[in-house]
């Protein structure tokens, strides 16, 4: 454990409280603010860990879209802060929201000082878990979390987290995100850790079936419903009893059959295409979707109602692109993977491939990563994969960290990754490409915990 103090943030603008708190926890450095503008400072200067946060902040002490504003600001500039999130206005509302916006926890006020001292505790114990994941994950290549999905990035582990988190409550789970960034995968796992893994998980693409028969995938039908239905069949809602039902693409259900998910989410019942009678049906419903569902409320293409009831816990998938590193760990999972099953030669990727992965934007996500990796395994000549293979061009990034400092390490983490790639892992000519000597770099690599 490092002896460096561990730093929390307080933003509370109650000078009362703010006193009370900074006593009570002396074991860590203690910063506070009382407003959005002095939070979003002391956090670009300090970088804490841990922030606990009051929803009710001036100029809108008795609302809570100041807080909730400021919670966007602190994970957008630290996405790995553990926010603790404080209100007294509508409790369970707030909570929700808050969960769903990514704060780690949620605590309703009055602020009752020791239970409060616990959740702190806790959330510095799981912030220096999730480093030390990704610090041997930058090692290993990668981790393996829920559903399948590789990553080490803190962006995608924030989503993976916030999804566990919410697996176990008996709450509705909207997952918006590009085509390609892995929602079903999210689904599954977020089925796999919650208390109905031992019922079905049944996936349906609503925009791959016809309007005409999305209906009877849904709900089924009884025999002689229509022209064709000879025997009774179970839809995909019955077929998940028990378990979870996830709507890929619920955006493109059309509105008259919005009423129809609407009254069996409001009733749990449901009755199949030419049939009288209810049945009733315990399934967890997951929604995902790249439309923006917002703007289609807004113009009427997407009941209301319906929205709030499937989006109680709304979760952003970041792309590809906002995955810093992703893109070269996935290309080397893939390659392995499609090496196996189309029995190739190939064993890895070339350094100018790796480099390349990592430039490229990846408008179509990991879907397109994926279909670009499986072509190149196919095409390439030799045992590793080249730049060529992938039909991609090397490109210069840009990061956007947040303070001088993370602009040296950015930089300097950027060039010793290129430069190790470039000589395949040889420290002497690594050193010579970025003009140091040997020792310099064994002390950088120390420093930045970069293993070769």
């Amino acid at each position: 454990m490092s002896d460096t103090p561990r730093k929390l943030l307080i933003v509370e603008d109650d000078e009362g409280l703010q006193r009370q708190l900074r006593w009570a926890y002396d074991d860590y450095e203690v910063i506070v603010a009382g407003d959005r503008a002095t939070a979003i400072d002391m956090v670009r200067l300090h970088e804490p860990d841990v922030v606990t946060l009051d929803l009710g902040l001036p100029p809108d002490p008795d609302g809570v879209e100041e807080g909730f504003a400021t919670l966007g600001d602190i994970l957008r500039l630290k996405p790995d802060t553990k926010v603790i999130v404080a209100s007294g206005h509508g409790a369970r509302e707030s909570a929700l929201r808050a969960i769903g916006s990514g704060a780690y926890d949620f605590y309703a006020k009055p602020v009752e000082i020791d239970e409060l001292g616990l959740i702190v505790a806790r959330a510095f114990h799981v912030h220096a878990l999730e480093a030390e994941n990704i610090r041997l994950a930058s090692v290993s290549g990668g981790t393996t979390l829920l559903g399948g999905i590789i990553t080490a990035s803190p962006e995608m582990l924030k989503t993976v987290r916030t999804v566990e988190r919410v697996a176990s409550a008996d709450v509705s789970v909207m997952l918006l995100g590009a085509s390609g960034t892995g929602k079903e995968l999210l689904a599954r796992g977020l089925h796999e850790t919650s208390g109905r893994r031992d019922g079905a998980f049944v996936a349906i693409n609503c925009a791959a079936i016809p309007e005409n028969l999305l209906e009877s995938e849904l709900f089924g039908h009884e025999k002689g419903a229509f022209t064709g239905a000879v025997k009774t069949t179970e839809g995909k809602i019955e077929q998940a009893h028990g378990g979870t039902l996830f709507l890929d693409e619920i955006g493109d259900v059309p509105l008259a059959l919005q009423v129809k998910l609407l009254r069996f989410l409001q009733e749990r019942t449901i009755e199949r295409v030419g049939g009288r009678k209810g049945i009733p049906v315990d399934t967890r419903v997951v929604t995902a979707t790249h439309r923006d569902v917002d703007g289609m409320v807004a113009s009427g293409a997407f009941r209301e109602d319906l929205y709030y009831r499937i989006a109680e816990i709304v979760v952003h998938i970041p792309s590809l692109a906002e995955r810093p590193g992703d893109a070269s760990l996935l290309g080397r999972a893939f390659v392995q993977r499609f090496a196996a099953s189309l029995r190739s030669d190939v064993t890895g990727l070339t350094p100018d491939a790796l480099t390349a992965l990592d430039a490229h934007s990846w408008p179509g996500n990991v879907r397109e990563l994926e279909n670009r990796v499986k072509r190149a395994v196919i095409m390439a000549d030799g045992k590793l994969v080249t730049a060529a293979d992938l039909d991609l061009a090397e490109a210069e990034n840009a990061d956007d960290p947040i303070n001088l400092k993370s602009v040296r390490e950015a930089a300097d983490r950027h060039a010793i990754a290129r430069a190790i790639a470039r000589t395949e892992g040889n420290i002497s000519g690594a050193a010579k490409l970025l003009g140091i000597s040997r020792p310099t770099l064994y002390d950088l690599l120390k420093n930045y915990d970069i293993a070769v």
